[in-house]
């Protein structure tokens, strides 16, 4: 089995974390559960800020952070307008019904990426990877065909990988 923490980045202004995102961040990083093999950001500076305070938590300055670009969508601004259209708080579902191209498209795209991010840890291996909504969730559903909640800022799930078959549970 394999196991990827993926979460949403904290509270932000533009590309940085707020000073708030990084109180946040630092709470969180109470909470990991290490080691990890590998710590992963979508590319975006507000998520790498995030990862080096939650890698410096668990204590393993030595990993590197890497940037799995393929896990940031290319199509923000059309993304941004289906969740506006879906309404406040709307899951992929929701969004989906008023985009089911994007959905349909980014959902294989995002989970191709968040695949190679699984294939790469070793059998038991955790990866911490620090994303946004709803592309995060938009990978899980094209990995497990399923909608999961949105996520709030800083929160995450656990996605785990048993043999190619995989499922979610929430972080605790």
């Amino acid at each position: 089995m394999r196991y990827v923490e993926l979460r949403r980045h904290t509270d932000n202004d533009g590309d940085r974390l707020t000073p708030r995102g990084v109180a946040d961040a630092e709470a969180i990083g109470g909470r990991l559960r290490p080691p990890y093999a590998a710590f992963v950001s979508s590319g975006a500076v507000r998520c790498t800020e995030m990862l080096k305070i939650l890698r410096a938590a668990a204590g393993q300055d030595n990993v590197p952070i890497t940037e799995a670009i393929g896990l940031r969508s290319v199509v923000e601004d059309r993304w941004r307008e289906a969740a506006k259209a879906a309404g406040k708080g709307a899951d992929v579902d929701a969004i989906r019904d008023v985009d089911p191209d994007l959905v349909e498209r980014e959902s294989l795209l995002l989970a191709m990426a968040l695949r190679q991010v699984v294939d790469a840890l070793p059998d038991g291996g955790r990866a911490l990877v620090v994303g946004h909504t709803p592309t995060n969730e938009a990978a899980v559903l094209g990995l497990t065909g399923r909608a999961t909640p949105p996520l709030g800022k800083g929160e995450g799930m656990l996605l785990i990988e048993d043999s190619e078959t995989y499922r979610v549970e929430p972080l605790t």
